[in-house]
């Protein structure tokens, strides 16, 4: 059974993005892009929403993203993508693949694959579809020194889970990774909301 984990960049006051979606206060550099390195190294699978999709699709396979970041351009580059989206027809990024159908269904299906992890990354409204279906092994938070005051949650309407803390490790940036174990378990009303979500 392979390990899915979702990652994710979050201000201290618990924001994915500024109110336009801006993500220019994330806190990036040698260090960190080491960590991106190390952390693809762990992965077979990406997973995304359609607005995470579109916002990595317009960059990395740029030649300013080739150029500039090389290894982690040729792995977000070559590896399978699933894309989660009700309103994309066709996708354009190398090895990228539209699932328009049951996110938790897909995503159950992928578990059962061979293979090394299955990561989503960004995707708030996917992640906050499949949280509390069971299916998600391990959460990955990087805490930047940031105050925004206002934004979009990274975690919302959720049921309350317990998680475990696995590790936690502090960046010279004052960049902290949170990793989490989650307890698994589906209530009713979580089923309904996997059900009806297909990852926007």
């Amino acid at each position: 059974m392979r390990r899915v984990f979702l990652f994710n960049m979050m201000t201290l006051d618990g924001f994915f993005a500024g109110p336009g979606g801006q993500i220019t206060w994330h806190n990036v550099d040698r260090e960190f892009n080491d960590f991106a390195v190390e952390q693809l190294k762990e992965i077979e699978t990406l997973v995304f929403g359609r607005i995470t999709y579109e916002l990595m699709a317009s960059y990395w396979p740029t030649p300013k993203a080739v150029k500039g970041d090389p290894i982690v351009a040729e792995r977000m580059n070559n590896l399978p993508k699933v894309v989660f989206s009700r309103t994309l027809k066709k996708l354009e990024w190398n090895n990228s693949r539209l699932a328009a159908g049951d996110p938790a269904t897909e995503l159950t299906r992928l578990k059962k694959s061979e293979g090394r992890a299955i990561a989503i990354l960004g995707s708030a409204n996917l992640i906050a579809s499949l949280l509390s279906s069971g299916l998600v092994d391990e959460v990955r938070v990087m805490v930047n020194p940031v105050l925004l005051g206002k934004g979009f949650p990274l975690f919302q309407n959720n049921d309350m889970r317990r998680l475990k803390l696995l590790s936690a490790r502090t960046f010279a940036s004052g960049n902290v990774l949170l990793r989490y174990e989650l307890a698994q378990g589906l209530s009713s009303t979580s089923r309904t909301r996997v059900a009806s979500s297909t990852g926007e």
